[in-house]
């Protein structure tokens, strides 16, 4: 099997629509894609509808969170997304995102950069504005080759000369509030250095002993002796070690399945959750 538990649609920073995602999933060789857009569940209903034979979807999503200063991001899987405080949450971490992102094209125009909002907005289209976005943006502009060349200090990194803070969730209270739902949690990316300030190794048993069940392991951000240090922590502490694309469609280089996950790993995410099951695919063919 091959399983592949970390990606996005255009109901946040993807630029594949959630039904041209599981199309592309099942025409990439995937049994198994987790579609985790940032702080929203609204992409899930249009990638079942068009969810190919043959291919099974874990709804999900990815939480914005902040613990000691420092921003992480919390994969949550098969949650009940009805339930109203989890809801309530990611729909506060939403309505910050606008305000959140003017503020930085702000900061970007006073550095000099002839980025407007109306740029980002249509980039966006409908999605969670985020910070992709704008990199887009400076893409466009030519300020600089890449998406992830913009995720730095002196632009949009953490810190960063253009950088603003949202309304995030306490990984703590994430870990609460998506074991609440029914749902499992995976602290996305945990080491993704080129990022930004990660969180300490300390902070990560933390949340393992408030209930985490896992870690990113194989990233397109964590070298070989991250995973490595990463494989051993999660031993450490009885943590899942993941593995996924964190697939962004043509946003990021980065293909579907570049980095999967254990079929063993994926069963024991399917057994702890509650909240919700993963959906088979009865529609059309793979390459439709």
């Amino acid at each position: 099997m091959r399983i592949d538990l970390h990606t996005h649609s255009t109901a946040s920073d993807g630029t594949d629509s959630p039904a041209e995602l599981v199309r592309n999933a099942a025409a990439a060789g995937l049994d198994v894609v987790a579609l985790t857009d940032h702080d929203t569940a609204r992409g899930h209903a249009e990638a079942i509808a068009a969810l190919p034979e043959g291919l099974t979807l874990v709804t999900g999503a990815e939480l914005s969170c902040r613990v000691d200063g420092v921003g992480l991001h919390m994969l949550a899987y098969l949650f009940d997304p009805d339930e109203p405080e989890l809801a309530r949450e990611r729909e506060l971490v939403r309505d910050d995102r606008v305000p959140r992102a003017q503020t930085m094209v702000r900061k970007l125009q006073e550095l000099g950069v002839p980025v407007e909002w109306q740029q980002v907005a249509r980039i966006a289209g409908g999605g969670s504005v985020g910070r992709p976005h704008i990199a887009t943006a400076l893409v466009e502009l030519g300020v600089v080759e890449t998406v992830s060349d913009a995720f730095t200090p002196e632009w949009l990194a953490d810190g960063g000369r253009a950088y603003a803070q949202k309304h995030e969730l306490d990984p703590f209270d994430a870990i609460r509030l998506v074991k609440a739902a029914g749902g499992v949690t995976v602290f996305a990316h945990p080491l993704a250095v080129k990022r930004g300030e990660v969180v300490p190794e300390a902070a990560i048993a933390r949340l393992a002993a408030a209930g985490l069940d896992g870690i990113e392991v194989d990233h397109m951000d964590h070298d070989e002796p991250t995973r490595a240090r990463l494989r051993g922590l999660a031993k450490e502490l009885g943590l899942l070690a993941t593995g996924s694309s964190d697939y962004h469609g043509s946003r990021k280089t980065v293909q579907l399945g570049e980095y999967t996950t254990d079929p063993e790993i994926y069963g024991e995410i399917t057994r702890r959750a509650t909240g919700a099951f993963p959906v088979p695919g009865a529609g059309g063919p793979r390459n439709a």
